[in-house]
């Protein structure tokens, strides 16, 4: 019975914001950062971040310009959310939501500092 207990999870772990929301909340504050340092900040794999950025590139939400050897990112804010119980409100809107609740900047946005990466993507 005690080998079977200590085989379950000690609490369940789960957030509302998927990873692409958390891609989208830190390039708004580090629009000139390598997707390298994304990465680490909110937890996830440099792999991981890449394909959200192309996924977030191919649906219209985020643009990629190259300054020199570096990659600078600019969303498109006018892009409604996806899920149709949110299609009603644009990118912006939740980006100022956040930027609202945290302060005058997304630079202070630490929420994410103590992130890992379980099974299921992120975690707190």
């Amino acid at each position: 019975m005690r080998i079977l207990e200590s085989m379950l999870p000690q609490e369940s772990r789960w957030n509302f914001f998927t990873n692409h929301a958390h891609v989208l909340i830190y390039l708004q504050a580090h629009p000139d950062l390598p997707l390298r340092r994304v990465a680490l900040a909110i937890g996830i794999t440099e792999r991981a971040v890449q394909r959200i950025v192309s996924e977030l590139e191919e649906g219209g939400y985020l643009m990629r310009t190259k300054v020199g050897r570096q990659n600078k990112y600019e969303i498109n804010g006018d892009m409604p959310l996806r899920h149709s119980q949110e299609s009603h409100r644009t990118i912006k809107e939740l980006l100022d939501w956040v930027e609202h609740t945290t302060g005058d900047t997304l630079d202070e946005y630490n929420v994410l500092e103590n992130w890992t990466v379980g099974e299921h993507g992120s975690e707190v």
